[in-house]
Formats: C-alpha cells, sequence, structure tokens
C-alpha cells in the first residue's frame, strides 16, 4: 500500500491518493470515506469542500489527514475517527464503547414519537442517541436510560450535557431493570440481537472496532429480548408501549415470546429493504 505522495499538494491530488490507499484497503465507498476525513483534518464543512480542493494543503493538516486514512485503512469506523455521528439531525460523540448510531435505529425513533409519552426509559442507553433524540423532540418528556456499561453511560451523559438535555435525562449502570425505579408509558431499546454464530460474518468495523457487549448476547441473539420483556412487565404501566429494534428474521420469535409475558402486538415496522425492523407492543389496560 503506497503512502500518500510527500511534498506540497492540493486537496484534489490528497483525495485522489487517499481514495486510492482506502479502495486498496477494501474499504467500501473509499472516495466517500476520503472526503470526510480529508474535511475533518482540515476544519472545513463538507459543503465547502470542493471550493478548498484546488489550493495547497497545510503540512500539519496533510499529515493528520494521512494518519486518519491510515487508520481507515485498517477499517476504523469513520465516527471513531472524527468522534461524531449524525442521528436524526443531531450529533452524537461516539467512542470505542458505544454502538455507532445508524440510520435504521432512526426508523425507532419514528415509531416511538408516533404517540405522546411523558416518562421513558431506554434500555440498553450506548450513546444516549434514542433517548435523548426522543426527549429532544418531545419537550415535556423527561427520560432514564441505563446501560451495563459505565463508560457507555459517561458517553450518554456527555451527549445530554452538549444537547443541553441533562436536566431532563438520567443516566445510570443498571442491569436491565435492576436498578431503575418508578414507572414508565414508554420503554424503547435497541438490544444485542446478533448471535454468536453471526458475528464473524459482520463488516471489520462492526466485528472488531464496537463493543461486542453491545453488539451480541453470546447465545441465540434472543436473550436480551427474554430479559427486556420480563422487566418492562415490572416498569410499564398499563397501556404503555415498548418499542424495539429487531435483527434480521428476529419478529416472529421476539412476538411470540411478548405475547407470552401478556404483551399485545401493536405493529411490525419494515426497514428499507423490507425486512421487519422495529416491533410496538403494547401493555393492556387492566381488566383488558
Amino acid at each position: 500500500m503506497s503512502p500518500l505522495p510527500s511534498g506540497p499538494l492540493t486537496g484534489a491530488a490528497a483525495l485522489v491518493s487517499a481514495t486510492r490507499r482506502l479502495a486498496e484497503a477494501g474499504v467500501p465507498d473509499p472516495g466517500r470515506d476520503a472526503r470526510r476525513l480529508f474535511s475533518h483534518a482540515i476544519g472545513v464543512d463538507p459543503g465547502r469542500l470542493t471550493l478548498v480542493l484546488p489550493e495547497p494543503v497545510d503540512g500539519g493538516k496533510l499529515a493528520e489527514f494521512e494518519a486518519l486514512i491510515e487508520r481507515r485503512a485498517a477499517r476504523e469506523p469513520v465516527s471513531h475517527l472524527t468522534g461524531s455521528r449524525a442521528f436524526y439531525g443531531r450529533r452524537f460523540k461516539v467512542t470505542r464503547d458505544v454502538l455507532d448510531p445508524r440510520p435504521e435505529t432512526e426508523m425507532l425513533v419514528e415509531a416511538a414519537l408516533s404517540e405522546p409519552f411523558g416518562h421513558v426509559l431506554d434500555l440498553g442507553v450506548g450513546s444516549g442517541c434514542i433517548l435523548l433524540t426522543l426527549l429532544a423532540e418531545m419537550p415535556d418528556a423527561r427520560g432514564v436510560g441505563v446501560d451495563l456499561s459505565e463508560a457507555a453511560c459517561a458517553v450518554a451523559r456527555e451527549n445530554a450535557m452538549a444537547l443541553g438535555l441533562a436536566d431532563r435525562a438520567h443516566i445510570q449502570v443498571s442491569d436491565w431493570v435492576s436498578r431503575v425505579e418508578g414507572m414508565f408509558d414508554l420503554v424503547v431499546s435497541n438490544p444485542p440481537y446478533i448471535a454468536r454464530a453471526e458475528m464473524e460474518g459482520l463488516a471489520p468495523e462492526v466485528r472488531d472496532w464496537e463493543p461486542a457487549g453491545a453488539l451480541t448476547d453470546g447465545a441465540d441473539g434472543l436473550s436480551c429480548y427474554r430479559a427486556i420483556l420480563d422487566g418492562a412487565t415490572e416498569v410499564l404501566t398499563p397501556g404503555g408501549r415498548l418499542v424495539m429494534e429487531l435483527g434480521v428474521g428476529q419478529a416472529e420469535a421476539v412476538g411470540s415470546l411478548a405475547v407470552a409475558r401478556g404483551f399485545a402486538p401493536v405493529a411490525l415496522i419494515p426497514d428499507l429493504d423490507g425486512r421487519d425492523r422495529v416491533i410496538v407492543l403494547g401493555l393492556p389496560q387492566s381488566g383488558f
């Protein structure tokens, strides 16, 4: 793999070399990633990048860009290199301690926002992207986010502060609902749903860089749903909703687990590829 050319370079030349380098490393869409990392390294908004490409690149910024390209060639996610990821129109700090927010998870947010709520619980809060987005979109609501990882909770708290939501979001360490107090009319979760046998087939950016405990349950991919469904019956108010993201092919199994615990199926929401991605469950009112 050849290094970036030495000496003064224009932005355009640096991008060509970086794109070639990422392509050699097998990075999907190397041109897009090279542009994003170049924009980050030189401190220029991506929308203005074309304007500065004909200009020579400062030596220090070029060195920073080269270092970023080296790390991306090792398949480190772009969000780790830039330190943040866009989600539902906001930016969230991202580290190796949390999952990288993904576009399909915005479908969970949409489903949760389809009805009003006052008190929301996020099980497995991670970066806080789900909980904090819901609170930002519902200004009168308050919420609790829990995670088994203190490092993840620290990231979520930073994001809450950055978004001005720290007064309405309480983040704490808890093994699902074990340390949760109070009742909620909405419970949400994007749990570890990848089966242990599926981990090896994941993209290197996911398998090698994201926290394994947030990806897989180390078993059949369903054990976290069992725990969430059991816990939700303790903290969800009658008439409340439970909204969860699903792994591919899990809708029927999770639906059966839910019905066995007294939940009523409300909706299955497919992603853009037609796969059931979000399940909405209701806890019936007493006497129903």
